[in-house]
This record gives structure tokens, C-alpha cells and sequence, in this order.
């Protein structure tokens, strides 16, 4: 499994607006420039995120980006699962139809437990606790 840079950069926006939430709307330039991604290219994550509901759009004058909900009640893996499309280790995983293999597939079990693992592991973080401010100390262990 391998992220994108459009899971990666999904991640930081979602993040980024997490660490303004006094602010009304963020605009997407100011995004862009904080986080040295292209405009352009955080214009086609935003509309994701947009569309799904994960964050709130005012266009115009004034108008920005800002989360729909609190920062806690996103996991991780919520956002990268809607930017990547799937997190599955094996393309078996990821159809709505089994493989015609399953019934004697000896590794469909590993690759099962490997997609659990994963999900579990970045649902266990949440976007407020990726926004908590960094120091010198601070690591990411659960």
C-alpha cells in the first residue's frame, strides 16, 4: 500500500484547517501557501473533501474553507479512505465481487488481517489529534 500525495495533501488541508478553527472561512490560498502545495492541485482535493461533507465552502468575497464538524470526529483513515479511494494491500479487496479464488485462496486471510490492521491503525488517530502542536518531545505513538 502506498498513499498518494492526493491522501497526503487531503490530510494536510484537513489538518491545516484544524489548526484555525477561530477563524471564520481559510481560504484556499492561504492553505496553499502554508502548506506549499499548488493552488491548482488542492482545488481538485478540496472539491473531494468539499463534496463528501468533511468541510464547508463559501465562494467569493470573504468565502474559504473551514471543517464541518470537530476536528475529533475525523479519523485519519476516514480522510485518507475518501482521497485514496481504498487502503486495501490487494485489489481483491477492494471489489464488491468476491474473487472466484476466495474459497481456496491461502493468502486471502493474511491480506484480510493485514487490511484490518491498517484500518485500525489510522482510525485509532483523529485530525485534533494530528493538529496538536509539534515540539521537539512529540512523536506519534499508540
Amino acid at each position: 500500500m502506498r498513499i498518494s500525495t492526493k491522501g497526503r495533501y487531503a490530510l494536510r488541508v484537513m489538518i491545516d484547517l484544524a489548526e484555525h478553527p477561530g477563524e471564520d472561512r481559510v481560504p484556499l490560498k492561504d492553505i496553499a501557501a502554508r502548506q506549499e502545495i499548488s493552488e491548482k492541485y488542492l482545488e481538485s482535493i478540496i472539491a473531494v473533501l468539499s463534496k463528501a461533507s468533511y468541510v464547508d465552502a463559501v465562494r467569493g468575497k470573504g468565502g474559504g474553507y473551514r471543517l464541518s464538524r470537530p476536528a475529533q470526529t475525523y479519523s485519519a483513515g476516514s480522510i485518507l479512505r475518501l482521497a485514496e479511494g481504498s487502503l486495501s494491500p490487494v485489489s481483491c479487496l477492494d471489489s464488491d465481487e468476491p474473487c472466484i479464488r476466495a474459497s481456496q485462496c491461502r493468502t486471502l486471510p493474511l491480506w484480510e488481517g493485514l487490511d484490518r490492521v491498517i484500518d485500525d491503525y489510522l482510525d485509532q488517530y483523529t485530525l485534533a489529534d494530528l493538529a496538536k502542536p509539534l515540539d521537539a518531545s512529540t512523536q506519534i505513538e499508540k
